[in-house]
């Protein structure tokens, strides 16, 4: 298969919407946050998803993938945050984008309401991630960071994830810029991760009550970035099926 990955236009959102709900369906931190599983709206995700993707589309890097002989289908996609200098103030355009965002957000939960999600446990899985960048988070540089990356289940290992992640890990190392990402699931993830040079920094306990199914666990993984010559000479090493991402 040779896979084709491009930035995201709004013509690909629907498509990459598709692959998000299909590999998320039974991610352990998308169980957690939407605990009463009856009120879930896959609509209201959507119209959520769609707000998102096109903010991103104007503020981040967020790509798509393709089977090149079937570039009408998405497979799979990956959205990241672009790194920001903590000294570096945010510009206006940014600045005006993000309130656009918020308004949308607001806008949609009065018209479709919360679909599930407990925002309890939103804010607080919210408030255990601005502690842990704000501890990891320590170059001058920024952070590159991960915040999805997934592929349609029946496309898995057939390296779909690793072509969206190089995408932005060759930029990363360009510039010797850090990245960063959050998974739901130690295994298989932190492993594929680790083969992409990430290391497990931190695990980020979020606990919304006493019972099992109250407490997850996320796992903050660091990447620092690769000489040119170095990444090259793992990718024809690695060159294996299987080592696609999962959500």
């Amino acid at each position: 298969m040779l896979v084709q990955v491009s930035r995201m236009t709004e013509a690909d959102i629907d498509g990459a919407i598709d692959t998000i709900q299909q590999a998320f369906a039974n991610d352990p931190y998308n169980l957690w946050v939407y605990p009463d599983r009856s009120k879930i709206s896959l609509t209201r995700n959507r119209v959520s998803l769609t707000i998102r993707c096109q903010w991103g589309i104007r503020h981040g890097l967020f790509h798509v993938a393709r089977n090149t002989d079937n570039p009408s289908k998405i497979l799979g996609c990956a959205m990241w945050l672009p790194p920001r200098q903590p000294a570096q103030p945010e510009s206006w355009p940014l600045y005006l984008s993000s309130w656009w965002l918020w308004f949308s957000q607001v806008r949609m939960n009065l018209w479709y309401g919360r679909g599930g999600l407990s925002t309890t446990r939103y804010w607080i899985w919210k408030k255990r991630q601005a502690e842990a960048q704000e501890k990891l988070w320590t170059s001058h540089k920024g952070y590159y960071f991960c915040n999805i990356v997934t592929v349609l289940p029946e496309a898995q290992g057939k390296g779909i994830g690793r072509a969206l992640m190089e995408e932005v890990l060759q930029q990363a190392d360009k510039e010797g810029v850090w990245c960063y990402l959050e998974s739901s699931k130690r295994e298989p993830n932190v492993a594929i991760y680790e083969r992409f040079g990430f290391e497990l920094a931190k695990e980020m306990d979020c606990q919304d009550d006493e019972s099992e199914d109250g407490r997850i666990t996320l796992y903050c993984m660091l990447r620092e970035p690769k000489p040119l010559d170095d990444v090259r000479g793992a990718r024809k090493r690695d060159e294996r099926p299987g080592a696609t991402l999962h959500p």
